[in-house]
């Protein structure tokens, strides 16, 4: 970790937009150690074992026929700070278009070294991720699924638990999320839509609350659904994997915790919490089979309301 060049190198932030992407990422990768990605062969056969048979077990599980993608990758922090630094540029780039700050100069500075800490802070915690390449340049390309590997032998250690049956945990939870949008095709292009709509809004100098809405609610379906599929498919014991991994997502000292209030992390907590508690009852009542029926199409997904309500769903969508 360098943290005087990577304040060096968002100071240097130049060119005619809002953000110097190039130095965002220089400076999230010199404050951010890359983590040590010196794999066994037992390392690398366990990751794909893991991703296989949460495929099998998923599909067994769920009754969803999905592929997983091609591009599973095992990186460390500085690979997955370039593999998102171009997410981050599609969701900016309509923001950016419209954008006439006062001072361009001091702006450009202040929005990389803002971005720069928001890649770093992400890339030093997420485990594990499933992309689905939304508002991508090329829409076709192959979804991506990474583990970021220096990241899940930490947590595994930090949490006491045995690292290969965290790992294959981490693996359930990403190849859970495939699933979904396997099942559901029409999802990539939902969650798009609500997104462009969002950022057109804030672009043009309002906003758009029915997209945001929509957008948080269907979020809070993909993760619930993710939350429940994963702790009925995963073939070894839970529940202290579970308490320990919300633990962690409340938990750190004092900065961590405001970062996480800065980048919506609780938000994302709650999220989790919600959409498990619906999913959790719908299946109590119903089945599993009744909660999948969430992604045959966007009409059934939950409503705000009844994610918080879901006898209301049950009797509206009738599984």
């Amino acid at each position: 970790m360098d943290i005087l060049r990577s304040l060096r190198a968002v100071s240097e932030a130049s060119g005619t937009g809002v953000v110097d992407w190039a130095k965002a990422g220089e400076a999230a990768k010199a404050s951010t150690e890359p983590g040590a990605l010196d794999l066994t062969p037992a390392d690398r056969r366990g990751y794909a074992t893991d991703v296989r048979d949460a495929r099998d077990r998923l599909r067994e599980v769920a009754g969803v026929d999905f592929a997983v993608p091609d591009a599973i990758e095992v990186q460390n922090r500085h690979h997955w700070i370039d593999a998102n630094l171009e997410t981050f540029r599609n969701v900016m780039e309509p923001i950016e278009a419209a954008a006439t700050p006062a001072m361009p100069d001091l702006s450009r500075v202040v929005n990389t070294g803002s971005m720069a800490f928001a890649l770093g802070f992400l890339a030093r915690n997420v485990l594990g991720q499933y992309d689905p390449l939304l508002l991508a340049d090329e829409p076709d390309a192959d979804h991506g699924l990474y583990f970021v590997h220096p990241n899940v032998v930490a947590v595994a250690a930090a949490l006491d638990v045995a690292y290969p049956r965290f790992r294959r945990w981490i693996a359930f939870h990403e190849v859970t999320h495939a699933a979904e949008f396997g099942a559901a095709p029409w999802l990539s292009e939902y969650l798009e839509s609500r997104v462009e709509r969002g950022i057109d809004g804030l672009g043009a100098g309002g906003l758009d609350p029915d997209a945001f809405a929509e957008l948080q609610t269907a979020m809070t379906a993909v993760e619930g659904y993710a939350e429940l599929l994963m702790d009925r498919a995963f073939d070894d014991e839970y529940a202290d994997l579970r308490r320990k991994i919300d633990e962690r997502r409340g938990g750190g000292g004092p900065v961590t915790r405001l970062a996480r209030r800065l980048l919506g992390l609780g938000l994302k907590r709650r999220q989790y919490e919600r959409g498990a508690a619906f999913f959790e009852r719908v299946a109590d009542e119903r089945g599993l089979a009744a909660a999948s029926t969430v992604w045959e199409r966007p009409e059934h997904l939950p409503t705000d309301r009844e994610i918080d309500d879901p006898v209301a769903w049950l009797a509206r969508v009738d599984p």
